[in-house]
């Protein structure tokens, strides 16, 4: 589980986090929705100690986190996979050392040892044999796969997904979504995903928390998010056409 409590974080005279508490469990995939602006890449970054908030605090299964040194922080680092937006693979890098990258970091594996971990996390994302490609000789849900790979590499317990589907179309999107959903609750993992993909919201979206303007606006389930009537959560749901026809079945 992770928590966050009182969360607030300004850059200069904007405030982006106006004191936002929330607690992601384990085993299920949470998720941070909110329009353009709303602070959640914000969010994320302060709880993986990217931005320091000038107040409030992260847990990770109690251990305090945000006011540790960086050096302190290392144990809990080591135990978070990260899937970046654009997938941040090293372009130089064959899919097999983008995998390995983290291994070699932080582990005192042998070579085959950590061969076998990339190999057994290929298969995880049905990529088998494809560990000599480049990844400008992937697609992009591939590319997708391959972060996912390099992002579990380390059996994390906590896994954060920064917009996963950006540039994906509809069907590969929810073959990633169900990926990661399926990992989450394989592996018990506290998963967290931010995104704007109403689909995902739907699709895999155990506990959702909405921010609008900085602040917690809601927060519930896929099943509670059509029901509510807090208008701004309206206009964000109900944003898409597609939306909008299916309204009326909720």
């Amino acid at each position: 589980m992770i928590e966050i409590v009182d969360i607030h974080k300004s850059f200069g005279k904007n405030d982006v986090l106006k004191g936002i508490s929330a607690k992601f469990e384990a085993g299920i995939t949470n998720l941070i929705i909110g329009g353009s602006g709303s602070g959640k890449t914000t969010l994320l970054k302060c709880m993986i100690g990217l931005h320091e908030p000038e107040k409030g605090s992260v847990s990770y299964d109690t251990r305090e986190f945000t006011h540790l040194s960086q050096k302190n922080r290392i144990d809990i680092r080591k135990e978070i996979g990260m899937l970046f937006q654009g997938s941040a693979l090293f372009d130089s890098m064959t899919v097999e050392e983008n995998i390995m990258f983290p291994l070699n970091m932080f582990t005192n594996q042998s070579q085959s040892e950590k061969l076998d971990r990339v190999n057994f996390c290929l298969k995880r994302v049905n990529l088998d044999n494809k560990n000599q490609l480049f990844p400008a000789e992937l697609s992009g849900g591939m590319k997708k796969r391959v972060g996912i790979a390099r992002a579990i590499a380390l059996n994390p317990r906590y896994l954060f997904c920064d917009e996963p589907n950006s540039g994906l179309d509809p069907k590969t999107s929810i073959v990633i979504d169900e990926l990661i959903k399926e990992i989450t609750q394989e592996y018990n993992t506290t998963t967290i995903v931010v995104t704007h993909d109403m689909n995902s919201v739907m699709g895999i979206g155990d506990y959702i928390l909405f921010l609008h303007e900085g602040k917690k606006c809601w927060e519930g389930s896929n099943l509670e998010i059509a029901k509510t009537d807090i208008k701004e959560l309206n206009e964000f749901v109900f944003a898409s056409p597609f939306m909008k026809a299916i309204k009326g079945k909720f």
